[in-house]
């Protein structure tokens, strides 16, 4: 190590009181995190592309330092979902300075991770106050039945009027209007639902109309519409 001259010359002088890294809950422990494998909790991040054509949202569940799981949704970008599968392969395995300096392959996963890491690293995870934090397995949890990402999808213009796409509930089949043409319910199709239906053994027809449901005041309404035809 070199020192400059001017802090050579520099008499010495004792530092004072110092009580070391402020506690931060982890998985209901107050830790003093001085290393990586001081480190436990499980926690999302949010990120995003330069462009901003698409975005990241992360879950990564970490025990002693080392990622254990690792849950990658994407949405707005075709390349992203390569990055995304990429990274499902590459995170699991690597301490969490290890996954913040590699390369992820997409910008918006790299930022969420880099967003992820401050949550972490500073006793903000959601497991923070859970006694033996979450078990492995938490991220398909997040997921629900059908294991599925929560996506909403809406179009609006003001020429004519928003169009609901997509929900948690599903993909929008129908949009149930009043005599005003306002929207009061829909109908939608639960894709996780349906492709379990078929692999099951069901036919097509029958799936959908197992996996299909409505929401709103769908029995009052004057007409429906197809959100993507109409």
């Amino acid at each position: 190590m070199i020192y400059s001259t001017e802090v050579q010359n520099m008499c010495p002088v004792t530092q004072g009181v110092h009580h070391g890294a402020a506690p931060i809950p982890e998985e209901a422990k107050w830790v003093q995190a001085k290393k990586i494998e001081d480190i436990s909790g499980y926690t999302h991040g949010v990120g995003w592309c330069a462009p901003q054509q698409g975005t990241c949202k992360l879950s990564l569940n970490v025990k002693d330092g080392i990622i254990q799981e690792a849950l990658v949704e994407t949405i707005g970008c075709s390349g992203m979902t390569h990055s995304a599968a990429m990274a499902s392969e590459i995170l699991p395995g690597l301490t969490l300075l290890e996954a913040l300096n590699t390369d992820l392959v997409c910008d918006a996963i790299n930022t969420a991770m880099r967003e992820l890491f401050l949550q972490i690293v500073y006793g903000r995870t959601q497991s923070a106050f859970s006694e033996g934090g979450l078990q492995i397995g938490a991220g398909l949890e997040d997921l629900g039945k059908g294991a599925r990402s929560m996506v909403g999808t809406m179009y609006g213009t003001l020429e004519k009027g928003p169009r609901y796409l997509e929900m948690t509930d599903g993909y929008v089949t129908d949009l149930a209007l009043d005599e005003n043409d306002e929207i009061i319910g829909y109908k939608f199709i639960n894709f996780g639902k349906m492709m379990d239906f078929i692999k099951a053994g069901d036919d097509p027809k029958t799936a959908v109309e197992k996996a299909s449901g409505q929401y709103g005041r769908v029995a009052d309404a004057v007409r429906f519409i197809d959100p993507r035809k109409e």
